[in-house]
């Protein structure tokens, strides 16, 4: 299937063993890599303005078709002009296409070979997704990059479990790629309402944790002639070992020219070791749900700012950390917010963990260009924990 004319290009500038800098060209800007993009489900960030966002050094943000479409209303985005008008974002977006959260909803859908039935979670109508409509949708609200409708597969699941939902994948993603290259053809298919004419799609690898499958994948989906390639279906319930060896192996048998986006991962050391496996793109609700829910991440691991023992604690959350919230404000101060269930704790946390996330993709991609990021890999495994830090 022939490659659309748009307005992504991508390059790498430096490698460093397998990690790569490099730099994705949209039309409404140029993303850094690797990046992370913080996720607006609805058009905001939770709790941050767009300034607060920019200002943390962000290049890229990820809206939910799912979400808008069933509000405000996809049709209602593209009148306003389309997504970047509508929400005042003036830099790149990437929207998923529905389907994480369309397998997330449970005994709520039925998938059959066409699309995914289901209720809504607002209001309980019934509303379906397909490759076409998630297309469609995607494109009225004009993001700089779409995504082909997966199914993403449960973990555990059966090796014949796991091939079927990738070849339905396949199946989906040759529709998903043929509606793209129509409405390239002809934008009035959806009576002018294509917002972005420059927007790029990318296709997604199935297969579980099954190297086979996800070969097989990865093979049927590059040949459809995507813009850039991403990794699903982890972070589902796989072991970190398991999940870290799927990426590897994945990653290598994906074109070395286009961006490489391992989808819905995770800690701050997933982003590091996916990194040196060649990932150049990451999003994750992690760093800020976690915030909302009184987490801090740092560079010593993950910190309950919740816990009674910071009520007299002067010290800033993460004394190495120079963002607003560390500059200014002690652990005692951010408990009493949270404990308070005053708003203002979530958005002090919310820019705390964010600026590390973002922070710490600048660091490897300075690493990478300089040629020292094992040596920053080895560094930050040395001070980094899963397990609670005080």
């Amino acid at each position: 299937m022939p490659q659309s004319d748009s307005g992504l290009s991508f390059r790498v500038i430096h490698r460093d063993g397998e990690a790569r800098a490099g730099e994705m060209i949209t039309p409404h800007g140029v993303v850094r890599t690797p990046a992370f993009a913080p996720v607006g489900t609805r058009g905001a960030v939770k709790g941050l303005t767009h300034r607060d966002v920019v200002g943390l050094g962000a290049e890229i943000v990820l809206a939910n078709t799912y979400h808008l479409e069933l509000r405000p209303g996809a049709r209602l985005v593209a009148r306003a002009g389309g997504l970047h008008r509508f929400i005042g974002w003036d830099r790149p977006i990437l929207t998923d296409s529905g389907g994480y959260q369309v397998f997330s909803l449970g005994d709520r859908r039925t998938i059959d070979e066409d699309g995914v039935s289901f209720r809504s979670h607002l209001d309980g109508s019934r509303q379906r997704l397909t490759p076409e409509s998630a297309t469609d949708i995607q494109a009225r609200l004009g993001s700089d990059v779409a995504m082909a409708f997966d199914e993403c597969t449960s973990f555990p699941a059966s090796g014949a479990e796991a091939e079927a939902s990738m070849r339905r994948t396949l199946r989906w993603a040759r529709r998903s790629r043929a509606r793209f290259l129509a409405l390239r053809d002809d934008p009035g298919r959806l009576r002018g309402e294509v917002t972005n004419p420059g927007q790029a799609q990318f296709g997604i690898v199935q297969g579980s944790v099954y190297e086979g499958l996800r070969a097989a994948s990865a093979r049927a989906t590059t040949a459809l002639g995507f813009e850039g390639y991403a990794i699903g279906g982890l972070s589902v319930g796989e072991p970190v070992d398991v999940m870290y060896r799927v990426v590897a192996g994945t990653a290598r048998l994906l074109p070395d020219d286009r961006v490489r986006y391992l989808m819905g991962t995770g800690m701050p050391d997933d982003l590091v070791e996916s990194v040196a496996a060649g990932i150049d793109l990451f999003d994750c609700v992690l760093p800020t749900r976690n915030a909302r829910n009184g987490q801090l991440l740092t560079r010593g691991g993950p910190l309950s700012i919740k816990r009674a023992e910071f009520a007299d604690d002067a010290r800033p959350p993460d004394p190495g950390c120079r963002c607003y919230t560390c500059r200014r404000y002690s652990r005692a101060y951010l408990r009493y917010l949270h404990v308070a269930g005053e708003m203002t704790g979530r958005t002090l946390n919310t820019l705390h963990n964010l600026h590390f996330y973002l922070d710490t993709m600048r660091r490897m991609r300075e690493a990478i260009l300089f040629g020292t990021f094992e040596s920053f890999r080895q560094r930050f495994h040395e001070t980094f924990s899963r397990r609670p830090r005080s």
